[in-house]
């Protein structure tokens, strides 16, 4: 009896990141990709991050929270001290893993420390907690001096990469999309559809809920430590309230649940605003108009068609079908 293939949406995110990774290589190999072209992979794969971790919360418990600028802001500073004690005794192939290490623990830990009062919490009282965590730990930041204060943090080992970045990318979507569809992410997304149904099935709501929060900030800590790592210098006022809400807007506007979307969504609207750089003025306002255009686009009933021809797990299943009725027929002749 042959085994039947399930084409599911995971292994398409796999191929995106891949395709990403294979095509970046080929035009840096080629000398096809300009020095701005580079400069933009690490940066787009650490919106893949934030924005992946983030739907994990926000898409699959169907937990609001704009903290998520925060747990990078730890991740980012923890891996950044550690490269700058350990930067005269251990070199970059080991120093980098273990600050990745370092800052995507440090950030999970606040986030239990964090998540077990605040996650008592749900809807906009969590978004506000979450949120004020974020600016509380900007504040702490800009008054210590083993972060380099309002001046930022300096010294740091540039030590990412466009290989390291997509690796991590890769590793953050496999862990994911895998939680996702194993029991746990079947308890988590049954907390999302019925708080009060899942209790009654005898899943520990507490449990799942701080595990999805500690995992989600785990990775946003190592999107961190990539982010420290890419610059010379590291400010706390780039991960304020605004940051939160960008990565949000990235989740949002990719489909909630959806990683696949996340992937795309953290990509195009990244480049956009880079590539609409030269008009200045009138940047924003397209980049907005551009927003408005495709939370309209993913929302309406009318382009459900267009969607669907979009659909490649539909294509791939329609191609898988109509390849078994053609070996059907010919068993039959």
């Amino acid at each position: 009896m042959k085994k039947r293939f399930v084409f599911r949406e995971k292994y398409i995110s796999y191929l995106i990141i891949i395709a990403m990774f294979a095509a970046s290589v080929i035009m840096i190999q080629t000398g096809a990709a300009s020095r701005k072209l580079q400069s933009w992979l690490v940066p787009i794969c650490i919106n893949i991050i934030l924005a992946v971790s983030l739907n994990l919360t926000v898409g699959f418990l169907g937990e609001l929270t704009l903290g998520h600028a925060g747990f990078m802001s730890v991740g980012a500073y923890a891996g950044c001290i550690f490269s700058q004690a350990v930067q005269n005794i251990m070199p970059a192939a080991v120093r980098f893993p273990l600050a990745i290490l370092v800052g995507g623990l440090s950030a999970a830990l606040f986030s239990v420390i964090i998540g077990v009062p605040v996650l008592r919490l749900r809807g906009d009282y969590l978004a506000i907690v979450t949120l004020a965590f974020g600016e509380i730990v900007k504040s702490i930041i800009i008054n210590l001096n083993i972060t380099g204060g309002a001046a930022g943090l300096r010294g740091t080992p540039q030590d990412s990469n466009y290989i390291w970045a997509f690796a991590l990318t890769l590793i953050t979507v496999v862990v994911i999309s895998n939680l996702t569809e194993s029991g746990q992410g079947r308890a988590i997304k049954a907390i999302r559809d019925n708080r009060i149904a899942a209790e009654a099935s005898g899943i520990d709501v507490t449990y799942y809920r701080l595990m999805a929060f500690v995992i989600a900030a785990f990775f946003a800590g190592v999107a961190g430590v990539l982010y420290g790592h890419n610059y010379s210098i590291t400010s706390a006022g780039t991960f304020d309230y605004n940051k939160s809400i960008e990565i949000l807007v990235l989740v949002v506007l990719g489909g909630l649940g959806s990683i696949r979307g996340s992937i795309i969504a953290a990509t195009l609207l990244y480049i956009l605003p880079e590539v609409l750089r030269g008009l200045q003025d009138y940047r924003m306002i397209i980049y907005s108009v551009v927003l408005i255009l495709i939370m309209i686009v993913n929302s309406s009933e009318q382009f459900r068609g267009v969607k669907e021809l979009l659909d490649i797990r539909k294509a791939v299943r329609k191609l898988f079908s109509s390849k078994k009725k053609g070996e059907a027929l010919n068993d039959q002749e």
